[in-house]
């Protein structure tokens, strides 16, 4: 199975989007991947909302881009006879609002300008990134969402389609997420965010002509990797071992292979990431709350009356998202009389485990979208 990445542009004034801030954005290009085929009823589709520094290939190699040959980041979980089927189910995965990897954002060029956006992008919401998967979905033909799937702020988008477009979902599987950032999140988005605003080539934004805040932005990605493990995996993988040395160095160089391994992923994010993209999205994630309603015209007691199913996952090492958080969702689900499943499944993986290959996540994934259909 080999896929190709598409591009679903409005550039109609009527049609583009109005975002919450109230500004009109257009054009807007939405990048995105489909694999499977959509039935002639356009209900057997699967939505999967990426998290924050992903993108729209989700799985399978490309066919037209040979000298890319990774495959998707949830490869393990969707193609044929896995636990997203692709041989019954037409998936879809769009790229987010805001993102550089395919879709507008800030590094897009501003037609009015010319020139790259930079601050002059609009503030977006986890709403609005819903707001132009559904243009992809309605341009695509889908008629109802079988499922709308996703881990961390992808789980925030998915629960996000739940309340806007109800009448659209049968089922959900929002996945080591939240219904409202803590403060806790808030503060390492806000040090990553800073990590990158006082490198002085971030030069308020306007940097794509020049070279680009490097250095804050690896220092911000070495911040959200620490978050998105944990101890024991840290504890398992490093411990205190020195990097290529049999003693300390007595400098500050990288004397144990954590901080080196940090630094590297810090630099491997810094050359193919946007700062100004990482400013936007997590300030989006930030703004997200569907439990007090607030900054939003949406809650969770929208789905009154819907008779969507959900299940709700979540990983007991995980300290981003952790487990009380997602007990809190099923609880306020289940006050708006939803049909609700919880797991939590026991991994030493921390917060990044959803992307790790798991036999237990694709059967679960897998069982509860064949008991949909077969309801």
């Amino acid at each position: 199975m080999k896929v190709s990445k598409k591009y679903y542009t409005c550039d109609s004034q009527e049609k583009c989007q109005i975002l919450e801030s109230g500004l009109q954005l257009s054009p807007v290009t939405i990048a995105y991947e489909t694999f499977g085929k959509l039935n002639s009823d356009g209900n057997n589709a699967i939505l999967i909302c990426h998290a924050f520094s992903g993108d729209s290939h989700v799985a399978s190699v490309y066919e037209d881009a040979p000298e890319d040959t990774a495959p998707g980041w949830w490869d393990f979980m969707v193609g044929p006879t896995k636990g997203i089927d692709t041989d019954i189910y037409f998936v879809v995965c769009c790229n987010i609002l805001g993102s550089c990897m395919g879709s507008t954002g800030p590094g897009s060029i501003n037609p009015a300008t010319k020139k790259p956006y930079g601050l002059d992008f609009p503030m977006v919401t986890i709403g609005d990134m819903v707001n132009s998967q559904k243009q992809v979905l309605d341009y695509l033909g889908v008629k109802k969402l079988h499922s709308v799937i996703g881990g961390s702020v992808g789980g925030m988008q998915a629960l996000e389609w739940c309340v806007r477009y109800p009448e659209m979902i049968r089922s959900a599987i929002p996945i080591a997420t939240t219904m409202r950032h803590s403060a806790l999140a808030i503060a390492f988005n806000e040090v990553a965010r800073q990590a990158i605003m006082v490198d002085p080539h971030w030069n308020k934004g306007d940097y794509y002509h020049n070279p680009g805040p490097d250095l804050g932005l690896a220092v911000a990605r070495m911040i959200g990797h620490v978050t998105y493990l944990s101890d024991e995996a840290m504890r398992r993988k490093f411990g205190r071992k020195l990097q290529d040395k049999e003693d300390f160095s007595f400098n500050f160089e990288a004397n144990f292979q954590v901080e080196s391994y940090l630094r590297y992923q810090g630099s491997k994010f810094a050359k193919r990431f946007d700062a100004n993209s990482v400013l936007y999205i997590t300030k989006a994630a930030d703004y997200f709350d569907l439990a007090d309603n607030v900054n939003t015209e949406e809650s969770l007691q929208d789905l009154q009356g819907s008779h969507s199913k959900f299940l709700v996952i979540s990983y007991t090492s995980d300290w981003l998202y952790p487990t009380y958080q997602a007990k809190e969702l099923v609880q306020a689900l289940k006050r708006t009389g939803q049909d609700v499943s919880f797991c939590e499944i026991e991994a030493d993986c921390g917060h990044d485990a959803f992307l790790i290959p798991d036999p237990r996540l694709s059967k679960l994934i897998g069982g509860f979208l064949n008991g949909i259909e077969n309801s």
